[in-house]
């Protein structure tokens, strides 16, 4: 009795300490690989070098009402819809944290959304970047989560674009899961 009583604690200690090692998290083999937002990033992009003209003329001054204000946002919304992606992440099944904008939802659920980091995000303007922005169609509808709802997300990611009303996105997810969001 007490070889077993002590057998069983030692895997309780052996599984523990793995959980603390992963994040909390025991991964099965096959489960989806938790990701972060800025690994949709490629380490070497910097926006912020398409605008230091900008910069030194003096933007950061310039009244929203200004036209030139104006002229700098439809810059700002080319270069970040064609914001360039990680294409290694194509076909890797991946789970991430996110914020749902919803795109189709009806009596029956939501059946289509983007995935966005920030809450807000594409509901306020301008929408994140296209690689910050993640287009998924379920393959059925899910009931009880809707916009700006926070949701983990898994799937199979594809590097592709869409452009929706919401923004464009440089990524989506086939075979789509999202379930609330639970740290």
């Amino acid at each position: 009795m007490k070889r077993r009583t002590t057998l069983r604690l030692a895997t309780c200690c052996i599984a523990a300490t793995l959980a603390l090692q992963t994040g909390g998290v025991l991964a099965a083999a096959n489960a989806p690989a938790a990701i972060s937002w800025d690994e949709l990033v490629p380490a070497d992009w910097d926006p912020s070098a398409e605008f230091t003209d900008l910069f030194e003329a003096g933007a950061d001054a310039w009244e929203d009402t200004d036209p030139r204000a104006q002229q700098l946002y439809d810059r700002m919304r080319q270069v970040w819809d064609a914001a360039p992606t990680v294409p290694d992440m194509n076909g890797k099944t991946v789970r991430l944290p996110g914020y749902v904008v919803a795109l189709e939802e009806g009596r029956d659920g939501l059946t289509e959304l983007l995935l966005v980091p920030n809450f807000g995000a594409c509901i306020h303007t301008p929408p994140p970047p296209a690689n910050q922005i993640i287009h998924i169609k379920l393959d059925a509808p899910v009931k009880g989560i809707h916009s700006l709802d926070a949701v983990w997300a898994s799937g199979e990611m594809v590097v592709t674009r869409n452009d929706s009303e919401m923004g464009v996105s440089g990524y989506s997810l086939k075979s789509a899961q999202i379930e609330p969001y639970e740290p």
